[in-house]
């Protein structure tokens, strides 16, 4: 079995400027902690991230924006973390403000290898502005394209060796979707268990998925 155990100083290795980094969590709720905080020390920037949210100023993906390391971010909401819009006011970031369930199915196609779907979320708002509109039975719908990262960084409640990983509660949320849309997919884990001690019936991202695993300690 491939040893996928790495510490967070490799993890870094692997996270370099200008990438396009998925990172789960909703309002900060199931996103790996010590991973962000590792990124805010090194610094790495010029990153184009996709997320729901940009979580709290102090917490989640709210540190990566308050210190300025994202060019672009692609997410739901950003109303919890003013620095957000102040920095997307300021033409300071570019923001792509996306409908959480076509954001959610734009992951879901980049992780599916699905080219697209169409949508009625966002037809004549600003929303289709820039989109191509396909006519079917005389209704018009947007063509939204998939979404892929360089990295999918996910937060993992119980993760065993091989990457199978569980989500506990809320934590699951895009959790799951990201982890299937990265050419590179890192969990950070809250408690790590031997191959077998996890059930199969509560796996929710398969460890085919997961190249590296990171943290445990809890």
């Amino acid at each position: 079995m491939t040893n996928k155990l790495i510490g967070i100083d490799e993890v870094m290795e692997h996270i370099k400027d200008g990438m396009t980094i998925m990172i789960g969590g909703f309002m900060g709720v199931g996103t790996p902690e010590p991973i962000i905080d590792a990124m805010v020390k090194k610094g790495v920037k010029d990153l184009t991230i996709i997320a729901n949210d940009t979580g709290f100023p102090d917490k989640g993906i709210g540190k990566l924006i308050v210190n300025r390391q994202a060019k672009k971010v692609i997410a739901s909401h950003i109303g919890l973390n003013p620095e957000t819009g102040r920095q997307m006011n300021a033409k300071e970031i570019e923001v792509d403000l996306v409908p959480q369930g076509t954001l959610a199915e734009q992951i879901r196609c980049g992780g599916s290898g699905i080219g697209g779907f169409l949508t009625e979320t966002g037809v004549g708002t600003i929303v289709e502005e820039g989109k191509e509109k396909i006519k079917v039975n005389d209704k018009e719908y947007l063509l939204e394209l998939p979404l892929r990262a360089d990295i999918a960084i996910v937060g993992g409640s119980i993760v065993d060796k091989k990457g199978n990983t569980f989500y506990n509660g809320s934590t699951r949320n895009f959790n799951p979707l990201i982890a299937t849309a990265a050419d590179m997919v890192i969990v950070g884990a809250e408690r790590l268990v031997e191959v077998g001690e996890l059930d199969p019936n509560h796996v929710m991202t398969p460890g085919i998925f997961v190249d590296y695993i990171v943290g445990g300690e809890n």
